[in-house]
């Protein structure tokens, strides 16, 4: 299994980075999400998440987005329900949220990620 890098493009705020490591499990994504056809964007994060963690083996997701919008938010949304059945299931996952703890709209956002996935995710201020 190849690691996922999609490196950000300057100029271009829509994207975000994403490095989903396969040797280490540790996947991250770091920006702004507010492309359109975001379905299009998210799928391939998510059906390389299924794959590695088919493997069993420890995944940490690291969240630090600055900025999402809400077709965005409903597929962050369907990767905590990937990560949560894993982790129900036996596997060993952990969900970290990097916010500046200036944005109190950031803090409330990742509150109710974790009310509507039923996961747990440790919010990290910066």
């Amino acid at each position: 299994m190849e690691s996922l890098v999609i490196n950000e493009v300057k100029g271009s705020p829509y994207y975000p980075s994403v490095h989903f490591n396969s040797e280490t499990g540790v996947c991250e994504m770091k920006g702004e999400s507010y492309m359109e056809e975001t379905y299009k964007f998210f799928e391939p994060l998510i059906e390389w998440i299924k794959s590695y963690i088919s493997q069993n083996k420890p995944l940490v997701l690291n969240f630090k987005l600055t900025y999402f919008n809400t077709n965005s938010s409903r597929l962050i949304l369907d990767i905590l329900d990937v990560v949560k059945k894993y982790r129900d299931s036996g596997g060993n996952v952990s969900v970290n949220w990097y916010y500046d703890k200036k944005d109190p709209d950031m803090l409330e956002e990742i509150e109710d990620f974790m009310l509507e996935s039923g996961m747990d995710i440790n919010m990290i201020p910066i």
